[in-house]
């Protein structure tokens, strides 16, 4: 950075300073910790780290087996996990996928209810390590005038809620102090470079020391963090392949704020030998600039915008804690299922975001008129869900839900789903961003935390749990995301499918063989409809599935167009066949104590269906949502544990569901 004109600097402040706006607005303010849940449950081991790289052998599967993890993860290297409170490693984080329990930076111990299958933990590469070794008094920065209010930002005497306001204060400064003093020659450029080169390379470290091929699969990854002026969110977390070759540095916005600066980098890497790929998330928080018809100069997109977009972004994040980027009621008003976890805001900000452009179903509508138009499909990717924890362990269950920042959401006080005390209202009213509101006599805190939700993970098809396995099962989109149970999904194209029992590995082997997968393109035979065989299967840990539905989107002459059917019904019920709908099966909540209906809905439900209004010259696209029976959401469980009312302006109960990547049709060009 030495040696930079003026107006470079110029534009580097600019850029710190979006990144400055990003993450003071996601520090808000918080009240006193209340005493955490201390059952055996969450017992934690001391703390060991396996030194080891590769253990056990892999297990092949032609068929292949469904694999469950998390694609985003935030360690205490990232500058806004570590200013939360966050002291949990990537390989802690690692520790934790494969079950053990490690520490709340409330203080409190959190296990998953079962290990998963693959992890990546993608820190910012935006000052990635910096603000950890500012508080490191030991370290060369920590000795810098600008960062000597963030020593021992996280020693234990400093991990309550009562630091909030002068972690804030600290931080506020950090971004822009760091980007001047660097720009005008006072902090040498290198030592950051060196804290971020030495930080990536652990993060390396953590996953080969956790990798266990056939058992447990970690990734080399990171999260590049773009948006735009009017703070839209553009972030990506880009996934590597192999670790045995990898870039000295991630790719950072520092480098570029375009996302097709990141493009052009991953094509140059990837021309050496280096693959990744990138998955936009968190696209409900873009306002409409994630999917946008133009590019980043405002030109309208063309082919080689189109095909290096989808070279290098085959997947897109459905699902997380901000929130669920499938639909919104306002582009799917005849979706009765849109309203489902949705945050309204840009990410970090209490701005209201632009839904057309921000998600997937109007994107993957808008990639088909693309094609109308003799382009190559941008949108045509598959799903992924993710947690986006910045604690190192992913909150995915609504009756332990423990959130994502850290000590700023660390209860249900400061969550809003339960009433503040006077103290309370008044410290989060003194330190910022975040509200108080009266609701039915009460004061609740009220921002963007009580529209976040415990989600997500992704799920894949892939012969074996290995680093290869899975990352071809990445690039052929044969991917599926749930909102936190892990529900399993599959969705089979072809012509003459006549069997649907795809739990069964003679009919499963036959799909294959004769069709083709999600993720994938199925070519016009005459004027013959695909058959589509749809099949679910319920989280034995968590509600039976009450409906299976095929999402089709279809295009004529450059207008796009959406249908939502109902293909299978639980508890005997048949699709009528005027709406497309499943009758109600019964299935309900008791709010007092959140019992769910016992013999309703279905462990499993699958469909052979043909599409009734199939048209052999529309492109189209389908792809299988399942719906679970009822349950509590996690602010009801909150509100319920402190012996409150639930929230009257809050959604008590909520149904899980499972997405499976895309199928696309594509008709005979005449």
């Amino acid at each position: 950075m030495l040696g930079e004109t003026q107006n470079t600097a110029r534009q580097r402040t600019s850029i710190v300073l979006l990144g400055l706006a990003f993450a003071l607005s996601a520090c808000s303010p918080a009240a006193e910790q209340r005493e955490p849940d201390t059952t055996p449950r969450f017992s934690a081991p001391a703390l060991q780290i396996d030194s080891g790289t590769i253990i056990g052998e892999p297990n092949n599967n032609a068929l292949r087996n469904a694999y469950f993890g998390d694609l985003h993860v935030h360690t205490d290297y990232s500058f806004d996990a570590y200013a939360f409170g966050t002291v949990a490693t990537p390989y802690d984080a690692y520790r934790y996928a494969k079950g053990d329990a490690i520490a709340h930076p409330a203080g409190f111990q959190v296990r998953l209810r079962q290990p998963l299958d693959f992890y990546a933990v993608t820190d910012h590469a935006m000052f990635l390590g910096a603000v950890k070794a500012a508080a490191d008094t030991s370290t060369r920065f920590s000795q810098e005038p600008h960062v000597q209010s963030l020593h021992d930002l996280n020693a234990p005497e400093n991990l309550n809620t009562g630091s909030l306001q002068a972690r804030v204060e600290a931080f506020t400064g950090f971004l822009p102090d760091t980007l001047n003093r660097v720009t005008s020659g006072e902090t040498d450029q290198r030592i950051l470079d060196d804290i971020a080169k030495n930080a990536w390379a652990d993060t390396i470290a953590a996953a080969n020391t956790h990798y266990q091929p056939g058992e447990f699969t970690t990734f080399a990854a990171y999260e590049y963090t773009s948006s735009t002026n009017q703070r839209g969110n553009l972030h990506r977390n880009v996934i590597f392949r192999d670790t045995d070759k990898l870039p000295v540095m991630p790719f950072s916005r520092f480098h570029s704020q375009n996302p097709e600066g990141l493009w052009d980098w991953m094509d140059a890497i990837r021309a050496q030998g280096i693959e990744a790929l990138a998955i936009p998330h968190n696209s409900n928080g873009s306002n409409g600039a994630m999917f946008m018809m133009v590019n980043w100069a405002g030109e309208p997109i063309d082919n080689a915008y189109a095909q290096q977009r989808i070279r290098n972004e085959p997947l897109v994040e459905l699902t997380q804690v901000k929130g669920t980027s499938e639909t919104h009621p306002l582009l799917s008003p005849e979706d009765e299922w849109a309203n489902f976890e949705i945050m309204p805001f840009r990410v970090a900000t209490t701005l209201y975001s632009e839904p057309k452009g921000s998600y997937a179903r109007d994107a993957l509508r808008k990639g088909l008129t693309l094609q109308d138009n003799g382009m190559t499909n941008a949108y045509q990717f598959g799903f992924v869900g993710a947690s986006d924890t910045h604690t190192g362990a992913a909150s995915l269950d609504e009756d332990n839900y423990f959130s994502k920042v850290g000590l700023l959401d660390s209860n249900g006080g400061l969550r809003g789903s339960e009433p503040l005390s006077a103290g309370d209202a008044e410290l989060i009213t003194a330190a910022g961003r975040v509200q108080v509101k009266d609701i039915g006599g009460e004061k609740y805190a009220s921002g963007a935390y009580e529209s976040w939700g415990a989600s997500g993970l992704t799920g894949v098809w892939a012969e074996e749990n290995t680093r290869e396995a899975i990352y071809n099962a990445f690039r052929r989109k044969e991917t599926f995301a749930t909102s936190g149970p892990r529900m399993k999904v599959r969705l089979f194209a072809g012509y003459g499918l006549s069997d649907n029992n795809l739990a069964n590995a003679n009919e499963l082997s036959a799909a294959y063989a004769a069709g083709v997968s999600m993720g994938s393109e199925i070519q016009a035979e005459g004027d013959s409809a695909p058959t589509l065989l749809a099949w679910a299967a319920q989280d034995p840990n968590s509600a039976a599935l009450q409906r299976l539905q095929i999402i089709k989107g279809w295009s004529v002459d450059g207008e796009s167009f959406e249908q939502v059917y109902d293909v299978a019904c639980s508890d005997g019920g048949s699709v009528d066949p005027v709406t497309h709908r499943c009758p109600d099966n019964g299935a309900s909540v008791d709010l007092s104590n959140c019992a769910i209906s016992e013999n309703l809905g279905a462990g499993e439900l699958k469909a052979n269906w043909t599409d009734p209004d199939f048209n052999e010259e529309q492109r189209a696209f389908y792809y299988v949502r399942a719906l679970e029976n009822p349950t509590c959401r996690w602010s009801t469980w909150d509100a319920l544990r402190a012996g409150a009312t639930p929230r009257e302006d809050l959604q008590t109960t909520i149904q899980e569901r499972v997405w499976s990547s895309p199928i696309w049709y594509v008709p005979n060009q005449g």
